[in-house]
């Protein structure tokens, strides 16, 4: 079964949402998020913390935790760190 999920979201990466331009969101694996799952990402002025009365829906396709990841090598990891990339659509020419 699905659930609606509430998280706050800065102004600086509700934007990139909005458009289409940012399709990943990157959080700390302390609460239980599936595919499946709506996050309702409610926007959060980032000097005053308070909600900007904006908010939009996504749906959660695939999740992958970083604990989970075991085929990079520890002094790999150390020295490069990882990075998140997002998979758009192709532009046709």
């Amino acid at each position: 079964m699905s659930r609606l999920i509430e998280k706050k979201i800065d102004v600086l990466y509700f934007d990139q949402i909005l458009t289409g331009d940012k399709t990943f969101e990157l959080r700390l694996a302390d609460w239980v998020c599936e595919p499946g799952d709506t996050l309702l990402l409610r926007e959060v002025d980032g000097s005053t913390k308070e909600y900007t009365g904006r908010e939009v829906r996504k749906r959660v396709g695939s999740v992958l935790k970083t604990k989970d990841v075991t085929f990079f090598e520890d002094q790999d990891i150390d020295k490069y760190g990882y990075q998140i990339i997002s998979l758009l659509m192709e532009e046709k020419e």
